[in-house]
């Protein structure tokens, strides 16, 4: 096994276990994470992102495989159960994600799923009807960076 590859090994264990923390140590001070709902810059706020998801996430169920690495990029597959927390709906979430290193941390971190089905399990009708749209895409990123923002202000007071 590489040593990215024992990196990845070690993220999605953290993950696992809701370990933001060990996540975020995984991370490079200057990585940009992006998926559907999040692009961001920097560890400090991919951190507090994962620590969000995690204390929300009471019954999430991660699975991880194909991990591959190489001394530049990386990919894994991965899928997540878990109740979205402002719908309570049940979703099951296959991602396939994409790295790329410096100095033995992730540099960049890119998740890539169906909004689609994504939105019609944690949204239900509007995901069903709107979940193609960019506009919903654009709500959503809206709706979970303020959530971020918010989190991260609480844990600062």
């Amino acid at each position: 096994m590489t040593p990215h590859e024992k990196l990845l090994h070690r993220f999605y264990q953290a993950f696992q276990r809701r370990d933001h923390a060990g996540m975020a140590a995984c991370y490079h001070p200057e990585a940009t994470f992006e998926d559907a709902a999040f692009r961001l810059q920097g560890a400090a706020d991919i951190g507090s992102m994962w620590q969000m998801l995690c204390e929300r996430g009471k019954d999430l169920r991660l699975t991880f495989n194909d991990i591959k690495a190489d001394e530049h990029q990386g990919k894994a597959t991965w899928d997540a159960h878990y109740t979205f927390s402002q719908t309570k709906r049940k979703v099951h979430n296959h991602i396939q994600a994409r790295f790329t290193f410096r100095d033995n941390k992730i540099l960049t971190h890119h998740d890539e799923f169906s909004f689609w089905r994504w939105s019609r399990q944690a949204l239900g009708p509007v995901g069903w009807l709107l979940g193609w749209s960019p506009f919903l895409r654009r709500k959503v990123q809206a709706s979970a960076l303020q959530g971020l923002r918010q989190f991260q202000a609480r844990r600062a007071s």
